[in-house]
């Protein structure tokens, strides 16, 4: 029996070796992701049954953010979970599917990270702009944070796949979410969806800086390798 001199054990060999990457987590990000569109599924049709059943004066949608409000800053829990109508709610679900499923492909980690920032940022600028009197509810502005993210990884990465897939949305979504930015429309919520727009960078940067370090810590790990046992 050879004992390797670099081996802290008698009878094995060792060597420097990396531990592997488990890779990103997709199956736990995908499943989150549906389970939220299930979820806002769930709740607008509780809210279709309360109207049926007492009346439109008792929906839900009253729940939402309501700007310079005390009451009103609880909304922004509920904002994304609350839609006008069923066409206002399929609109979402199928961006949010898409975009998200894009950002699932990295792990659980990056889809958290971005729906939170991009959820909180959309309620609170909704909040503080949204004007007196009115009532911000739907999920878009966590639409256009997965938008904004999206594009912005793919130049941060600086990855072909990335790039691509980040010019695919930019110029599919790209005047859809120029026109939701915009302060003339009418019945739009342009400061949510500008939030959510801040969120997206801000999550793409965030993960940015996070992940060198990471990379520099994998790097400088022991990396220990069955050597030859006699």
């Amino acid at each position: 029996m050879n004992r390797d001199p670099r081996s802290p054990w008698p009878g094995t060999g060792a060597g420097p070796t990396r531990p592997a990457d488990p890779g990103p987590r997709r199956w736990p990000a995908l499943v989150l992701l549906w389970s939220f569109v299930a979820l806002m599924w769930v709740v607008e049709a509780a809210d279709q049954v309360i109207i049926a059943a007492i009346g439109p004066q008792q929906t839900l949608d009253g729940y939402g953010v309501q700007p310079l409000a005390t009451d009103g800053l609880l909304g922004i829990v509920f904002q994304p979970l609350l839609h006008g109508d069923w066409a206002h709610l399929i609109g979402n679900s199928i961006a949010l599917l898409v975009l998200g499923s894009i950002i699932a492909l990295s792990g659980i980690r990056p889809l958290v990270t971005v729906t939170l920032v991009s959820w909180l940022i959309s309620g609170v600028v909704s909040w503080l702009l949204g004007g007196t009197g009115t009532v911000h509810i739907g999920a878009s502005g966590i639409v256009f944070g997965y938008i904004f993210y999206v594009i912005v990884r793919g130049f941060f990465s600086r990855r072909i796949l990335h790039l691509v897939i980040g010019l695919v949305i930019g110029f599919y979504y790209g005047l859809e979410a120029l026109a939701g930015l915009s302060p003339m429309l009418d019945g739009v919520s342009w400061q949510g969806h500008l939030g959510g727009a801040i969120g997206g960078v801000a999550s793409a940067y965030g993960l940015k800086r996070d992940r060198k370090p990471q990379q520099q810590q994998l790097a400088t790990q022991p990396r220990w390798s069955a050597g030859p046992r006699r």
